[in-house]
């Protein structure tokens, strides 16, 4: 039996050779990544495996830009090891968002930093499909501009959250031995908030996301009630369903959902990998066409955002057409 080190080491060097093949094979779409201080790694690892499957390895990350967020220690210090990890993992390191598109099909931009989103995506609207990891943006008035932008430009886009399509979680909606869903209870970590966004755009995605999967669109009004150990944001749908996000700020954290249904009770919510939205990710990028709608996304984001309304002005709930609306007057 080879030794852990050189084993490693030996997996290392055939995922290597194995993208050096691919990257010139037929079909093959060449991506490149803006932000390395999240998702970068552990995703151009997935893809680059050699067991990697069709759609997923259809994809070839063959470049990236750094694009840390001097602000968030973590951000520089993930930016710094995960440079040299891509590096190792076969990925050119481009100077800037201009160069890295000369040599790309797609663009990934998956920075943690919601903030420099609409000015990275803009220049990469017109030119290349782009997937934005979460947050969108670190507002809803830039999340409606980024796809306003990329509508104008005609650039296929989207983002979503990975528990969105964990296998379990996506059936859940459509399930017929359960039938319509009544009602959903969904749970992630609330304890990490990035600086210069709302509440829950940054973990809170995961909760919200999950709750709109189950539930669908159509939610009118938002009410929110925290605590030092819990986040809970409620949300009336348009038929007088009630769905809600409780996002856990003390004790032990994950994810997860409870769906009311007509002919039964469920549990979904767990994180089932990455895959499944890689898979999303590539079939996006071969045909330009996003897995779901802009409004849908757009009502996630006024979700959350409604919610830290909620919580400034206390009151009546938030309604989103007014949350969207106020966004709007911004831009």
């Amino acid at each position: 039996m080879l030794p852990v080190a050189i084993k490693y080491a030996f997996l290392a060097f055939a995922a290597l050779a194995t993208a050096a093949m691919a990257d010139d094979a037929p079909g093959t779409i060449k991506v490149g990544i803006v932000g390395v201080d999240a998702h970068a790694v552990p995703w151009t690892q997935i893809i680059h495996h050699p067991e990697a499957k069709p759609p997923i390895s259809n994809m070839r990350i063959v470049a990236a830009v750094v694009a840390p967020s001097a602000d968030i220690p973590f951000s520089t210090e993930n930016t710094e090891k995960n440079t040299t990890t891509m590096r190792e993992l076969g990925v050119e390191i481009s100077g800037s968002i201009d160069d890295l598109l000369k040599k790309v099909d797609a663009v990934m931009l998956l920075s943690v930093d919601g903030r420099p989103h609409l000015e990275q995506a803009s220049k990469v609207f017109a030119t290349k499909p782009v997937f934005i990891d979460k947050p969108v943006a670190a507002s809803l008035a830039d999340t409606i501009e980024i796809f306003r932008l990329a509508e104008e430009s005609g650039t296929p886009c989207f983002s979503n959250s990975a528990l969105r399509y964990g296998p379990i979680t996506a059936a859940l909606a459509n399930d017929p031995k359960l039938g319509r869903v009544l009602g959903c209870d969904t749970f992630c970590n609330s304890k990490s908030i990035l600086p210069g966004h709302p509440d829950l755009f940054y973990y809170g995605i995961h909760g919200c996301d999950m709750l709109f999967t189950i539930m669908g669109p159509g939610c009118k009004t938002v009410t929110r009630l925290k605590t030092p150990t819990a986040d809970l944001v409620a949300g009336v749908w348009s038929d007088g369903r009630l769905g809600t996000y409780r996002g856990i700020l003390e004790g032990q954290v994950g994810y997860g959902a409870t769906a009311f249904c007509e002919k039964g009770i469920a549990s979904a919510g767990k994180f089932e990998g990455y895959e499944p939205l890689l898979a999303e990710i590539a079939k996006f990028f071969k045909t330009g066409k996003a897995p779901m709608t802009v409004e849908h996304t757009l009502e996630i984001y006024a979700f959350m955002e409604a919610a830290d309304e909620r919580l400034r002005q206390g009151g009546q709930p938030v309604s989103i057409e007014s949350t969207l609306a106020k966004a709007r007057r911004k831009k």
